[in-house]
């Protein structure tokens, strides 16, 4: 771990595993309420000494960090395709899109905000500015272990706050290589502090419950999240949370289909479904459902499923852990029993030690079947039909979360309104991605609250001050 700018025991270790192989990647101290304390006390001790950088100081030192991932881009992408399992060019994409963050809020560090202007009544001006909320508390998750770092820790920064990072269990190594560089880049000791830890409820814990912290910013699941919440409201914490999704990805009838499975194809299967903002169900119009399923279906057959660095190129590795491949596997199997049929499916090398799953397209799945209802967190596209009877809006719309959405039409102002109706943070429309630096991310409902990227990220570590100044005629 890393506290007050140097690495730090602590009295016992946990391993990080290949998630493609088993084996053992490296050991890494585990950290507890001690160690959790000290980053607090670190953070704490250095807020004054950042905060008062100039907002251009605090850009450059961001966008050397931007300079440097960009330039050790190889190295941090094997480390994501080791402790990830992601393949090359998944892995590859992330850091250059973390490194994006770094550029991006290196930018808006220079454009703090506020206003000037004369109160309606006259006899006085009003001053509001945006001053950084203190000690923030991030705690990050294993899917994307270097982009989700940079997008809390590049506007933490930049704000003029310190923090306090707890990555998860699975993928630490990548959030202890990006803190260093962020050290060579000139940011101050005590400004980063990470805590790599098995026990993530008593340092996160002690983190919300320590009077000096007044931020956390958590990106995981809905049921953390609202343990979470409950425990910041004690406090009364600043909060942000970017929890689970159960994106639709619709298609209409007018629908480009070639440009939707182009689009689902990325929608769906980067990162092999391991994604919040991943389609987990495709609402298709049953005029262009047999043309989609079997377009989809070939991309998806001739798909190559193995190990990152085994040498030959891959599209989809393996799911973070063997529970997690069984959970979808499961799944998969409970679906045909209640009748979905699987239209294609990829082919698995034998590969003793994995945790993989043959990313699979199944039709026939009914509008209310569990495999659309949760989150399936994996490399399988389950097909719904709709008609022009149906209310495909509400079919959207009938689930508790709302992250993500995807809108596949011809005609655009259809595209448009559809995409305006779907309850959701954020619709591509036309389009497999929505995630960008510049664009603010995140939910609604029960996906989460608050924003990241854009300016509104920033936003998000300050807190708004307002001087009423007496000013005579």
């Amino acid at each position: 771990m890393r506290i007050g700018g140097e690495q730090h025991a602590a009295p016992s270790t946990f391993v990080v595993d290949d998630p493609g192989t088993g084996a053992v990647l490296a050991e890494v101290a585990d950290g507890d309420a001690d160690a959790a304390r000290a980053a607090v006390d670190a953070a704490a001790a250095a807020a004054a000494g950042w905060r008062a950088y100039s907002p251009r100081s605090r850009s450059d030192v961001l966008r050397r960090a931007h300079e440097l991932v960009l330039a050790d881009i190889d190295r941090l992408a094997l480390l994501v395709m080791a402790e990830n399992g992601k393949p090359e060019a998944d892995a590859r994409a992330e850091v250059a899109y973390a490194a994006e963050f770094l550029r991006w809020y290196s930018e808006e560090a220079v454009r703090p905000g506020g206003s000037w202007g004369e109160s309606p009544a006259g006899g006085t001006r009003s001053i509001v500015t945006h001053q950084p909320v203190g000690v923030a508390a991030l705690v990050t998750p294993w899917n994307f272990p270097a982009a989700m770092i940079t997008r809390k820790v590049g506007p933490a920064l930049a704000a003029g706050c310190t923090v306090v990072v707890k990555p998860a269990a699975e993928t630490p190594l990548t959030a202890l290589a990006l803190v260093d560089l962020l050290t060579e880049a000139g940011v101050p000791a005590g400004v980063v502090n990470v805590v790599p830890s098995t026990d993530p409820g008593t340092v996160v814990g002690s983190w919300l419950a320590d009077e000096r912290v007044r931020k956390v910013s958590f990106t995981g699941s809905t049921r953390i999240g609202r343990l979470l919440l409950g425990q910041a409201a004690d406090r009364v914490l600043l909060s942000s949370m970017e929890l689970g999704g159960n994106a639709p990805f619709v298609v209409t009838a007018d629908a480009d289909v070639d440009a939707a499975v182009r689009g689902a194809l990325v929608a769906k299967f980067r990162n092999g479904g391991q994604a919040c903002t991943a389609a987990n169900r495709f609402l298709v119009h049953e005029a262009a459902a047999e043309r989609f399923t079997t377009a989809l279906g070939e991309a998806v057959t001739a798909m190559r499923v193995g190990h990152a660095l085994g040498g030959s190129p891959v599209e989809i590795g393996p799911m973070i852990t063997r529970a997690q491949a069984e959970r979808i596997d499961a799944a998969v199997a409970a679906a045909e029993a209640a009748g979905a049929r699987v239209r294609a499916r990829a082919e698995v090398p034998d590969a003793a030690g994995g945790s993989y799953v043959a990313p699979v397209v199944l039709d026939r799945v009914e509008a209310g079947s569990a495999l659309v209802a949760d989150e399936i967190f994996g490399p399988v596209a389950p097909i719904v039909t709709w008609g022009d009877g149906d209310d495909v809006v509400a079919l959207a719309n009938a689930s508790e979360y709302g992250l993500a959405a995807y809108v596949y039409a011809g005609d655009l102002r259809r595209a448009l309104e559809l995409g305006e109706a779907i309850e959701a943070g954020m619709v591509g429309v036309n389009r497999g991605v929505v995630s960008d630096p510049s664009a603010p991310f995140g939910g609604v409902k029960q996906s989460g609250i608050g924003r990241e990227g854009a300016r509104d990220g920033l936003l998000e570590y300050t807190e708004t001050k307002f001087l009423s100044v007496d000013w005579p005629a």
